[in-house]
């Protein structure tokens, strides 16, 4: 089943469903007790939003090795993990804008799992009784911002830096995808989740060691090789496998 969250017209931003390119409204709960409405109102009316509201983004560093060594940095022995405000998310189609303090700012396709289910200290093996599905994101980044500062917040942190959706996919499969990104029809990433060095469960696990993972929270999971420089009027789409599309222009 795939959710969404989005906005026809004037109204307020509300949940919803999708069935045969047709929409349905969520009557309670995403992530706690719900129902679904019928599905008439097509996908093409209404304006999608970025699926959920997250109260934390964390993201995962270097958890492809071939983007490890492309940056001359070391694969970590643990998941590395940094934070992204939430004030940097941005909506699918909406537009990246580029920052005046940075010269150098790049793309990074990647899957992205939403938390439906609070929890602390979670085990591997359970990991997925606290994911409601996957969803795509881009983790843009002012690489030279984040070089410069050797912290990532900055450099990660900007408004519109984390564009993600367009909707939530409860039933895919994370273990074997390929991720592609493309810029203005060009390609520059394409690898499989396999090549993931950790795990989505493992990843969950360690993060929930350190933090309580709340419902609507992101986990970014990492970025394969081939990340490079976004410019203005430039379209950046990310294709997950069985997932979809994200694309958002640059200005």
């Amino acid at each position: 089943m795939r959710f969404i969250r989005y906005q026809k017209e004037e109204e307020s931003p509300r949940y919803g469903w999708i069935h045969d390119n047709k929409i349905g409204d969520i009557e309670g709960d995403l992530f706690g007790e719900f129902r679904r409405l019928d599905a008439t109102t097509p996908l093409e009316e209404v304006k999608l939003l970025a699926p959920s509201q997250p109260s934390k983004i964390i993201c995962v560093g270097r958890n492809y090795a071939a983007h490890a060594k492309e940056h001359n940095a070391e694969v970590p022995d643990l998941p590395l993990i940094f934070l992204k405000p939430p004030s940097s998310l941005n909506n699918p189609n909406d537009s990246i804008i580029l920052p005046h303090q940075s010269k150098q700012v790049e793309h990074e396709a990647e899957l992205v799992a939403v938390i439906g289910k609070r929890g602390r200290n979670i085990i591997s093996e359970d990991a997925k009784e606290h994911i409601l599905g996957y969803t795509i994101g881009n983790d843009v980044t002012a690489r030279d911002l984040q070089r410069a500062d050797r912290l990532w917040t900055r450099g990660k942190g900007f408004d519109s830096f984390a564009p993600f959706g367009p909707w939530i996919d409860t039933e895919f499969d994370p273990s074997d995808a390929v991720i592609t990104c493309r810029v203005n029809g060009q390609m520059r990433q394409m690898a499989s989740t396999r090549d993931m060095v950790f795990s989505v469960g493992s990843i969950i696990a360690f993060i929930s060691s350190v933090m309580t993972l709340e419902p609507g929270d992101l986990i970014f999971t990492g970025t394969p090789a081939g990340v490079g420089v976004l410019l203005k009027g430039d379209v950046v789409e990310v294709d997950i496998e069985g997932l979809g599309v994200l694309s958002n222009s640059v200005e």
